[in-house]
């Protein structure tokens, strides 16, 4: 008998062990996929909201409405057709044409499902319609804009598909995250939806392409940390280095002769790089990419992001070749190419990206402010200022003049990425980089699809950028 009423005593506590495990998953999941669950077009509830509940106010950081509900229920953008248009990606369509925009995936918010009992109450006594909340950004729709004007201005990306993203590196908060082409979501038209440029495709969150030379950074940051000789290890580069039955080669077939690291760096060697990458072995180049959030789940709170991959099987000398240098099976999403950047200018700490900056309800209640969150450890400091010199370098005489601005000090990286677009052969054109000074702490990637050279395509478009944060939020 006694030990019956033991054996009992063991199976409450293991279920409420199991209770309390549950528990904690709940919360856990309610919080990291909310919204990804609130938004579904499978949510009922949600399909109900959207004809019965006026949906809240999305605004910029500088107080700009963005989309607003008008007396008829109707969702109504800024008036300028080129805003519009510019922020399209970031707040979605009615129809839904793009995916995991504000407009739905902040739903829960817009349509009012955080509202109180007591705040429906006192709504229905007043006889208004039920409205959800307002939720402010922490995006520039003018930065946005001039993203979009930069790219149909430049000879090089004029009607070409890319991607921007400008995000605070001490912060996280994303300023601007530009998807192109734009359409205007007040005016679909057969056209846009026919483009086969896809033109309803986010591709700053959900292109995983080759990020090319811009993954030197990784590949660097795995030598510093891996190789006791890193910055006194000597290349050689002829135009080509033969690997198994391959010839490795640098953009323009260019020769860099005998070179170290830092030179290897500035001057986007592909044969050094891969070199290097041989040397390390794909196990640390792996983990390294994996410190920087390659091959993780991203449950961002604010954002669905497509995860970057570095390939985990079937590897031989020639693929950890060409991933050294950013080729090979390694893709990454404009957004994370941000985040490594920033990572380096934010000395070795890489920041979760955040959009929402507070939601308030039609009675005042805020219900959200702005929180800054770690999302990891990178590198070490000591890494992280290494590689802030080579990018240094890389601006200042390097492969990324181009993104050079008077008057400001920046760091960054170029890539040329090989790749395909709709099947066909094409060369991408990249461009990460940052302000290196206190007061603009501003990090962004540049991405023109087929675009060829970073340092003469996408470098200039990084610098119209630049330049814009200098000329607009020196205080």
């Amino acid at each position: 008998m006694k030990q019956q009423r033991m054996r009992f005593r063991l199976l409450t506590l293991f279920i409420i062990a199991l209770l309390g495990v549950a528990g904690v998953y709940g919360f856990y999941s309610v919080s990291t996929y909310g919204s990804r669950w609130f938004s579904s077009a499978k949510n009922t509830r949600y399909q109900s909201a959207r004809r019965t509940v006026n949906k809240g106010d999305i605004i910029d950081r500088k107080g700009v409405v963005l989309a607003t509900t008008n007396k008829n229920g109707d969702r109504v953008y800024q008036s300028n057709i080129k805003s519009r248009s510019a922020v399209v990606h970031l707040i979605g369509d009615e129809e839904g044409n793009v995916a995991n925009g504000v407009d739905s995936f902040q739903a829960s918010y817009l349509l009012g499902f955080e509202t109180s009992l007591s705040e429906r109450i006192n709504a229905l006594l007043r006889g208004e319609t039920r409205r959800g909340d307002d939720v402010t950004l922490t995006v520039d729709s003018a930065l946005c804009t001039e993203i979009t004007r930069a790219f149909a201005t430049n000879g090089n990306t004029a009607g070409k598909s890319g991607a921007a993203v400008v995000m605070n590196y001490k912060t996280g908060e994303v300023l601007a995250l530009v998807s192109l082409p734009v359409f205007d979501p007040a005016n679909l038209t057969d056209k846009d939806r026919a483009n086969p440029q896809h033109p309803f495709w986010n591709r700053a969150l959900q292109s995983t392409l080759p990020p090319g030379s811009t993954f030197k950074i990784i590949t660097a940051a795995a030598a510093l940390a891996n190789m006791a000789d890193a910055t006194e290890h000597l290349y050689e580069c002829t135009g080509a280095t033969q690997v198994m039955d391959q010839l490795i080669h640098d953009y323009g077939k260019a020769q860099h002769g005998t070179l170290n690291l830092e030179r290897a760096f500035t001057v986007s060697c592909n044969n050094a790089f891969s070199q290097c990458a041989l040397i390390l072995t794909d196990n640390v180049l792996r983990a390294t990419a994996e410190n920087f959030g390659f091959n993780d789940n991203f449950l961002f709170r604010d954002f669905v992001v497509e995860n970057s991959i570095y390939p985990t099987t079937g590897r031989n000398a020639v693929q950890v070749a060409w991933s050294g240098v950013g080729q090979s099976q390694v893709g990454a999403t404009p957004l994370h190419m941000c985040m490594v950047a920033a990572s380096i200018a934010n000395e070795g700490v890489m920041m979760e990206p955040r959009l929402l900056a507070k939601v308030q309800s039609p009675a005042g209640v805020v219900r959200l402010r702005y929180s800054q969150k770690v999302y990891a450890r990178v590198c070490d400091t000591q890494t992280a200022r290494t590689l802030d010199q080579f990018m240094k370098n890389v601006v200042s005489k390097g492969t990324g003049t181009a993104a050079r601005v008077n008057g400001l000090t920046i760091a960054g990286k170029t890539g040329s990425a090989e790749g395909a677009i709709d099947g066909k052969d094409a060369t991408h054109a990249w461009f990460v980089g940052y302000i290196a000074q206190p007061e603009l702490p501003y990090a962004l990637c540049v991405l023109v699809e087929g675009g060829g050279s970073g340092g003469s395509v996408a470098a200039p478009i990084a610098a119209r950028i630049f330049k814009y944060l200098k000329d607009n939020y020196t205080r």
